[in-house]
């Protein structure tokens, strides 16, 4: 059993940065691929970034193609948490902004909302233009 909690959100001017933090309990935390997805309203969850598990010898990441160059994931294996740095933001990353676990090592496919095993609450981030 994994536990998420999300913090981080609020808002922020367009061009402005935030960092998202996601706090991971349980004892397996370092098994799992982790990942941000965002669901703006009105629309669908969609996946944000993902990175692999703690065991290898340096971490995997994956972007979404609106984020990359933009926005950086990262995980501490001893602290158990997954930050989301979101810089050059913009109106249309308004979302509500998630955090996710995966019972997989590593992939750079399969990241969709159906395949998550836990999920957090999530944070709110809203950018003004």
């Amino acid at each position: 059993q994994v536990q998420l909690v999300e913090s981080g959100g609020g808002l922020v001017q367009a061009g402005g940065s935030l960092r998202l933090s996601c706090a991971a309990s349980g004892r397996t935390f370092n098994s799992y691929a982790m990942a941000w997805f965002r669901q703006a309203p009105g629309k669908e969850r969609d996946f944000v970034a993902a990175i692999s598990w703690t065991g290898g010898h340096t971490y995997y990441t994956y972007y979404t193609d609106s984020v990359k160059g933009r926005f950086t994931i990262s995980r501490d294996a001893a602290k158990h948490t997954v930050d989301l740095q979101m810089n050059s933001l913009k109106p249309e990353d308004t979302a509500v902004y998630y955090c996710a676990a995966r019972a997989v090592l590593w992939s750079t496919t399969g990241w969709v909302e159906n395949a998550m095993d836990y999920w957090g609450k999530g944070t709110l981030v809203t950018v003004s233009s």
